[in-house]
């Protein structure tokens, strides 16, 4: 049994309303997101991809993938996506202590901040820093009381595509983005290698299929 829903329950978003879960169910948008990067095997093929059909995203970055290739995370400012913290190093908040978890949250803060200032990218763009998306999804509520104190929005999603999930298949994966998107959802990859291959598959064709259906993509 699965331990994920592919579309994430009402009930859960009305528990949990202090994060975002999605936005206006009036608009035809979308919120494409990308957890883990930078990784130069497949973080390019996202950037080639967006930029085709002219869509912007969110990256939730991780602070040690930064530093090691701060050539991508300046080419993801330099196409005008968002940046988001994803923890320095895709701690799990249900296995860490309070304290602990905040010090790897501000130091990926640190690197991202460090990060942009180096690129003279970031003076052209205002860039927000306060978005954060708790790597699993799995924070306590003690944490995330800290880091929305710090001025953070917590973003999670209403679709998650499971191409992480290496039991399943990349239509399998296809299907779960294409079956539950709606208007204003927020829809979780990941350019990380693990999902590299079904990522390789799914999200050119989910580009296709909503631009046809005069869907805008845009950034948090």
């Amino acid at each position: 049994m699965k331990s994920y829903f592919p579309r994430t329950p009402n009930v859960i978003m009305r528990f949990f309303s202090k994060y975002t879960w999605r936005f206006s169910l009036a608009k035809k948008e979308i919120y494409l997101t990308f957890d883990d990067g930078p990784t130069p095997e497949i973080t390019d093929f996202v950037l080639d991809q967006l930029k085709k059909h002219n869509a912007k995203a969110t990256f939730f970055c991780i602070g040690k993938n930064t530093v090691n290739h701060p050539e991508i995370f300046n080419r993801i400012l330099s196409d005008k996506h968002s940046i988001g913290n994803h923890t320095q190093n895709h701690l799990n908040g249900w296995k860490i202590p309070k304290d602990d978890y905040l010090e790897n949250v501000l130091e990926c803060e640190n690197v991202i901040s460090t990060e942009m200032e180096k690129s003279q990218i970031s003076k052209l763009k205002s860039q927000n820093l306060k978005l954060f998306r708790p790597p699993y999804g799995k924070i306590r509520s003690s944490q995330a009381k800290e880091i929305l104190k710090k001025g953070y929005k917590i973003i999670m999603w209403d679709v998650l595509s499971a191409d992480f999930d290496t039991s399943i298949s990349k239509e399998k994966c296809l299907d779960n983005v294409l079956k539950n998107t709606k208007n204003g959802s927020i829809i979780v990859f990941h350019d990380s290698i693990k999902a590299a291959e079904k990522l390789r598959f799914v999200l050119p064709k989910v580009l296709e299929e909503f631009t046809k259906n005069r869907f805008t993509f845009k950034a948090i």
